[in-house]
């Protein structure tokens, strides 16, 4: 957990009175002595177990930050008498929605459809409106051969933290495969709870219609999608980035698009912020960009601290009532 997301923690829990314990950092023994001395346990993805649920008598709470389906033994908490919140991660949302919005405009052609629609482009074709009936109607009047479907496609995750979660549960709604690729991949029961399945990069890149980007920017990670990578890629497929910018090389993804090695780019982050006009990215065939706005308009992580003092306040104010 990044120091200020820490910081908004230990303030929201001084105000509230409670007293809270980082295990981040905790392993074996340490975690289950600190763990013995609570009344509430919060966690992201780290599994809380039946030795850390029955490590003390006052456990009363355990708060997941997200959805990760291995975060807690839930037969243990029930035969402890100790309950589960699960509160989705708001920003994790935000960007899983702008993620599949981005699939969706590419896969749809929802801005060309839109400026075609808006500019009267049907005028090329030679034809006029129409009154239409229930049987009568102009379909596809702009003559598109490549709308697509998400139905039964291929999407590979680059990184599975919890915005990769959160997509992941979208594009099963979508009936797409999900492949995933992290360098500590998952134990096999983890990746089965999550209907997920960990595949190696250069795989991934290949077996993949979908390309998403959700991996830290980090030194290991810089430039990660570049030539070689895009090489890898489908010739139909398309890579979407609302991670961080400098994972891609912008160059070589700009030369990808015009060159039609790959299908199409929806961007919402980029290694110069905001956007430069001299960008080659802006000429680029078939990218949709957008302005650094997956994570909403802010206060997401304010406000995934609030839910989960609150779900602590509620459980202390409630007594043994709530057990």
């Amino acid at each position: 957990m990044p120091e200020w997301i820490r910081g908004l923690f230990r303030k929201a829990a001084d105000e509230a009175g409670i007293e809270m314990v980082r295990g981040g950092a905790l392993e074996g023994d340490d975690l289950v002595d600190a763990a013995a001395g609570a009344h509430a346990l919060v966690t992201g993805q780290r599994r809380i177990g039946a030795e850390l649920i029955r490590a003390g008598a006052g456990l009363r709470l355990v708060v997941v930050q997200g959805r990760a389906p291995w975060a807690v033994d839930r037969e243990a908490a029930a035969a402890a008498g100790v309950r589960v919140a699960t509160l989705p991660h708001r920003g994790a949302i935000a960007v899983a929605e702008q993620t599949i919005a981005l699939v969706l405009g590419l896969y749809r052609k929802v801005v060309p459809g839109h400026l075609g629609t808006r500019d009267a482009e049907y005028k090329r074709f030679g034809v006029e409106p129409i009154r239409t009936t229930e049987r009568k109607i102009a379909f596809n009047w702009l003559s598109y051969d490549d709308v697509r479907q998400l139905h039964g496609r291929t999407l590979g995750l680059v990184g599975l933290g919890g915005i990769g979660l959160e997509v992941a549960r979208r594009a099963q709604a979508f009936d797409m495969e999900v492949v995933y690729h992290k360098r500590s991949p998952l134990p096999r029961a983890h990746e089965a709870m999550a209907c997920v399945r960990h595949l190696p990069l250069e795989e991934l890149l290949a077996a993949s219609d979908v390309v998403s980007l959700h991996a830290p920017h980090t030194g290991a990670t810089e430039g990660m999608i570049g030539e070689a990578a895009l090489k890898t890629m489908k010739r139909d497929a398309i890579l979407v980035n609302t991670a961080r910018g400098g994972l891609v090389d912008e160059a070589a993804l700009a030369r990808a698009l015009s060159e039609g090695r790959i299908a199409g780019a929806g961007l919402d982050v980029f290694v110069d912020e905001p956007l430069p006009a001299n960008s080659p990215l802006i000429g680029a065939p078939n990218v949709l960009l957008s302005p650094h706005v997956g994570g909403g308009t802010g206060g997401g992580q304010v406000g995934m601290v609030r839910d989960v003092v609150e779900k602590l306040i509620a459980v202390a104010e409630a007594g043994d009532g709530a057990r």
